[in-house]
């Protein structure tokens, strides 16, 4: 048996690591289900992780959960996704804290979590009660953003200190204070991140199965039911196509009947 210690490291350590690449995810998935005897400690180092590190690993932690129960062979997985639906609470409190300092994660749990829930690991009942704590946190977070205060003028027509200072108490005892920021080097990390997931989202969208009908089966199962609007506009383009052609058909008979005359 491995040490304990040992693996809760390296396994720390691969958490660390992620970021936008499968390669990374597999690697500490893989890591996971070799020690599946030590699922609790491994799944408390994901808890951990999620509550110490910065905002860009705490979203790839995110990613990497719905992954890693993906890969979990149908044993292990049922032991993970128990501890995972006990603990879902914590994990987005970590993700998207209260104070406003994840907004820009609102979007990866929501996504994530729906994903969780298509695939029976979480209900729809904690995923609909979660986005509404997601949704007032983001609209927490636009309402901080928009009150930050303006900077102190240089001029005479500043705020008195007095004044300023009951203000800021007021802004405290209401909650509005703002977020710890982000620093450039993380900002740029995320966006070249996001660019990497948005890329991979859209070749899996192109991507088509193999088999010989497999392209046409799948144009076929991405295609909506028709409903009474597609026939509403069926009818009006046939209305337009039948004015048309018969605008121009008359104008030939016209053409035609005024030249019979002619000759006459």
């Amino acid at each position: 048996m491995a040490d304990p210690f040992e693996v809760r490291m390296r396994f720390t350590s691969q958490l660390r690591g992620l970021n936008a690449s499968v390669t990374s995810a597999q690697k500490a998935a893989q890591y996971a289900l070799k020690h599946r005897d030590l699922a609790e400690d491994l799944h408390s180092c994901i808890l951990e992780q999620l509550e110490t590190n910065n905002m860009n690993t705490r979203a790839n932690i995110m990613y990497f959960i719905e992954h890693f129960l993906d890969m979990a062979p149908r044993g292990v997985q049922d032991e993970y996704v128990r501890m995972m639906q006990r603990d879902i609470i914590r994990v987005v409190d970590a993700v998207v804290p209260d104070d406003g300092s994840g907004a820009a994660n609102v979007k990866v749990v929501r996504k994530v979590l729906h994903a969780l829930q298509s695939k029976s690991f979480l209900d729809a009942q904690t995923v609909s009660q979660i986005d509404e704590v997601l949704k007032e946190r983001d609209a927490s977070a636009q309402d901080v953003a928009m009150s930050s205060p303006p900077p102190p003028s240089a001029g005479g027509d500043s705020e008195p200190p007095s004044a300023s200072h009951q203000q800021h108490r007021g802004s405290r005892r209401h909650g509005h204070h703002q977020p710890p920021r982000p620093d450039k080097k993380q900002i740029e990390q995320r966006i070249e991140e996001d660019r990497e997931r948005h890329k991979r989202q859209r070749e899996h969208v192109w991507a088509v199965p193999p088999g010989e009908d497999a392209e046409m089966e799948k144009l076929w199962e991405e295609t909506s039911d028709l409903g009474e609007d597609d026939i509403r506009m069926g009818e009006e383009e046939w209305a337009e196509w039948k004015a048309e052609f018969e605008a121009r058909t008359c104008v030939h008979r016209r053409r035609d009947g005024g030249g019979g005359s002619g000759k006459g």
